[in-house]
């Protein structure tokens, strides 16, 4: 069994993606494999890795044969996955030379389920270190404990699946899949099933992945309909919070951040093109009725004036049922 699974989605990343291979050398151990997911990517990217397929060491090449997005192409390199850890990277970031190296000494000294690591953030040549919004570091703690407060930013909103190494035993529990098909938001509900049903997990200040921010193919920076799947994710979240036997309180914080990722997307509605603008409202109004309107109104009411009287707005508005479908 190798100690260390990679797991590396690839799509039309031709630009960015020999940064990352070569930070994979840097890297490369006998007992690592590096599993390169191409998601069926047209511009050049499945050359480069057709290439590293037998340069790097360790590197195992799958391709999809049509395009399934970021959490379908992860969930592809989970089942082919064998190592006792498994991490993640993003086609187009890239890690400092010996970064997995330590990430896996860090988890063996601590021996639980899962550990959350700070990183670098890069736009253009500008770089800052985001980091886990946990205080205690390098001890193990029960993952559900670092869900609250609802109204501060706290592990579940620091969702980069590739800041982490994660135990085999979440796969096999189930725990580590992603919801196929999601095109953003992905590691969402991913990280809140984590934090609600692993048993430890722990946060350290290593520093090694790079994340590249700005990028023009990314979806985070294009306007269209697969960025309204952060519907679907939440719902998720919300779902999953509402039947936890700790409902009560969980509740508030999933509704919360599911409040203020609306009122985000509303308030860069510009950025859309104009027929995803109208479906995002309305989308918007149906999930804000779907949502538990106790915990609803509580957040409302604790929320700064400018969000909370765009939400009650939205919430008021008649919805046509055929655009509130996905």
């Amino acid at each position: 069994m190798p100690k260390l699974s990679v797991i590396v989605p690839f799509y039309n990343v031709r630009q960015y993606a020999p940064d990352t291979l070569r930070s994979l050398r840097a890297n490369a151990r006998d007992d690592f494999e590096f599993i390169l997911v191409d998601d069926c990517s047209s511009d050049g990217t499945a050359d480069l890795l057709a290439r590293a397929e037998s340069e790097l060491p360790g590197a195992v090449l799958v391709r999809h044969e049509h395009n399934g997005g970021l959490a379908t192409a992860r969930n592809t390199g989970i089942d082919r996955a064998r190592g006792e850890y498994l991490t993640f990277l993003d086609g187009d970031d890239w890690l400092a030379p010996g970064y997995y190296d330590r990430l896996v000494d860090v988890i063996e000294e601590l021996g639980c389920d899962f550990v959350r690591t700070d990183h670098v953030q890069c736009t253009a040549r500008a770089r800052v270190v985001h980091r886990v919004p946990h205080g205690r570091r390098n001890v193990p703690l029960r993952p559900r404990d670092a869900i609250l407060p609802a109204h501060r930013s706290t592990s579940v909103d620091y969702a980069y699946a590739w800041a982490g190494v994660y135990h085999r035993r979440l796969v096999e529990r189930g725990l580590l899949r992603f919801t196929d098909g999601l095109r953003t938001a992905e590691d969402r509900p991913w990280i809140w099933k984590l934090h609600r049903e692993a048993e430890s997990f722990a946060v350290t200040g290593l520093l090694g992945v790079f994340y590249r921010r700005g990028v023009a193919s990314s979806l985070t920076q294009i306007g269209d309909v697969r960025q309204l799947d952060f519907i679907r994710a939440f719902d998720e979240v919300v779902a999953g919070a509402a039947e936890d036997a700790d409902a009560a309180i969980l509740l508030p914080k999933a509704v919360r951040t599911y409040c203020a990722i609306i009122s985000h997307h509303l308030g860069s509605i510009e950025r859309f093109e104009p027929a995803v603008a109208r479906k995002l409202k309305a989308m918007s109004a149906a999930a804000l009725r779907r949502m538990p309107q106790d915990a609803l109104d509580e957040v409302l009411g604790s929320m700064d004036a400018e969000r909370a009287t765009r939400l009650r707005r939205l919430r008021r508005r008649a919805v046509p049922g055929a655009e509130v479908a996905a």
